[in-house]
C-alpha cells in the first residue's frame, strides 16, 4: 500500500426535504449572494428551484440565476457564468442538478478570481490558487461531483474535453434528497449507475500491491450498486433503493476507493473523446461500451486485477488461466450494463472503423503520446486496439 492523504471535507445533508436547509447551510458558510447554476426546465417544473430559492430568501441571501447548462458542459457557458458572477459580485455558487451544472459551477468558481483564461487550468498551463466557494443540490446520482474536487468541461472550438482536480473545488456542502430522483428517466438512471461503477473501477484496476481493504471497499460498493439497480428500475419510487444508489455515487468518487494506490483513468479519458466526437452521446453510455472493451484488452496483457474482479464480484470460479477469468469478467460487466439499458458498441453511436484513427489522435494529443504509470502503458497502438474492440 502506498502512502496517502485522504481529505473529504464536504458536509453531506441527506434525506427527505433536505433542500429546505439550503439557505441555512449557505449562510453558515458565509454566503451573501449566490449564483444558482442549472440546466433545463425539470427543476423548474418539479418546484425544486422554487424551494431552493425560498430557502435562500428565508435566510436573507440574495441570488442570481445561470440556466441553460447542457449535458457535456461547454466552455462558453462557463465564460458566461464568470462574467455574470463578477458583474453581480457573487460570493457563493450553488449548482442545482447533476454532474454538468456542478462541473460548470466549479469551472466558474476558479475562473472568477483568475486574471487569465480559466481554460489554462484545463490545459495544465496554470494551477488554481483561489476559488469561489461551491455547494450543490444534487438531482442526478452519477458523476460524484457533489463530493469531489473534479470538473470536466468541453471546449466548443475543437471539441476538446478536459478535466481538472483540486481540493479548492470540494463542495462546502451537498444536499442529497433521494426523492428528487424518483422522476429521473430510466436512461438517466442507467447512465448514472454506469458512471459510478466506472469511477470505482478506475481506482480498482491498479498495479499497487497489498491494498486489500480498499479493494474490498470497492468490490462491496460495486456489488451493492448491482444489487440495488434492478429495484430502482422495477420501482422508480423505491426510496431505499434510490437512497443507496445516491450514496454509492458519492462514495464512488470522493476518493475513498482510491486510497493507498495508483489509479488508472485511461477509460474515462478515452470516453471523453467519444462524447466530444458527438456531444449527444451520454458519458455513461460511452463508458458502458469502453470499460468492457478495456477489460477485454487487459485480459491478454495484464489480467490479474480483472480476474480478481471476476472472482470476487461476479462469482466466477477461479481456473488455471487468469486470462479466461478476465475475459468472463468483461462479458459479465457488459451483460450488467446491457441489463440496465446501456449500449454495447461504438457503432451504436454512429462511430465507424474510419473514425478510430481520429479518436486515437485526439486522445493522445490531450493525454500524451505514451501514457505511463497506469495499469498498462498506453501507446497509440494500445488505444487503437481498445477502440477497435469497442466497435
Amino acid at each position: 500500500m502506498n502512502n496517502f492523504t485522504f481529505y473529504s471535507p464536504t458536509k453531506f445533508v441527506f434525506g427527505r426535504d433536505a433542500e429546505s436547509r439550503t439557505g441555512e447551510l449557505a449562510k453558515s458558510f458565509g454566503a451573501t449572494k449566490v449564483l444558482i447554476v442549472y440546466g433545463g426546465g425539470s427543476i423548474v417544473r418539479s418546484g425544486l428551484l422554487a424551494r431552493v430559492e425560498a430557502s435562500l430568501e428565508a435566510a436573507g441571501i440574495a441570488y442570481v440565476e445561470l440556466p441553460g447548462v447542457q449535458p457535456n458542459p461547454i466552455d462558453t457557458k462557463v465564460r458566461e457564468g464568470i462574467e455574470l458572477g463578477r458583474k453581480e459580485g457573487i460570493d457563493f455558487i450553488l449548482p442545482v442538478g447533476g454532474g454538468s451544472p456542478i462541473d460548470t459551477a466549479k469551472a466558474i468558481a476558479v475562473g472568477i478570481p483568475y486574471e487569465g483564461d480559466f481554460w489554462d487550468f484545463y490545459l495544465g498551463k496554470a494551477e488554481p490558487a483561489a476559488a469561489v466557494p461551491v455547494a450543490t443540490v444534487l438531482t442526478i446520482p452519477a458523476a460524484g461531483s457533489e463530493g469531489s474536487g473534479d470538473s470536466v468541461i468541453t471546449q466548443k472550438d475543437g471539441m476538446n474535453k478536459l478535466a481538472i482536480g483540486t481540493e479548492l473545488l470540494r463542495p462546502k456542502f451537498s444536499i442529497m434528497n433521494p426523492e428528487i430522483t424518483f422522476t429521473l428517466p430510466a436512461s438517466q438512471t442507467g447512465y448514472g449507475i454506469t458512471d459510478m461503477i466506472a469511477h470505482i473501477l478506475e481506482r480498482y484496476f491498479t498495479n499497487t500491491p497489498n491494498v486489500e481493504v480498499t479493494d474490498r471497499v470497492a468490490e462491496g460498493l460495486i456489488m451493492s450498486i448491482m444489487n440495488e439497480a434492478p429495484k430502482v428500475f422495477a420501482n422508480p419510487e423505491d426510496y431505499d433503493a434510490r437512497a443507496n444508489i445516491m450514496w454509492a455515487g458519492t462514495i464512488a468518487h470522493n476518493g475513498l476507493c482510491g486510497v493507498g494506490r495508483e489509479e488508472d483513468w485511461i477509460t474515462h479519458s478515452m470516453e471523453h473523446e467519444v462524447s466530444a466526437w458527438d456531444d449527444k452521446i451520454a458519458h455513461g453510455a460511452g463508458l458502458a461500451v469502453l470499460f468492457p472493451a478495456w477489460m477485454t484488452y487487459m485480459a491478454e496483457h495484464n489480467p490479474g486485477k480483472v480476474a480478481q474482479l471476476g472472482e470476487r464480484v461476479f462469482g466466477i470460479t477461479p481456473g488455471g488461466d487468469p486470462k479466461e477469468t478476465a475475459l468472463q469478467a468483461a462479458k459479465c460487466l457488459r451483460a450488467f450494463f446491457n441489463s440496465i439499458g446501456m449500449p454495447s458498441t461504438l457503432r451504436e453511436f454512429g462511430i465507424q472503423e474510419s473514425d478510430i484513427d481520429g479518436l486515437v489522435a485526439k486522445f493522445h494529443k490531450n493525454n500524451g503520446e505514451i501514457i505511463e504509470n497506469r495499469y498498462l502503458t498506453i501507446t497509440p497502438e494500445v488505444s487503437k486496439a481498445i477502440y477497435t474492440i469497442a466497435l
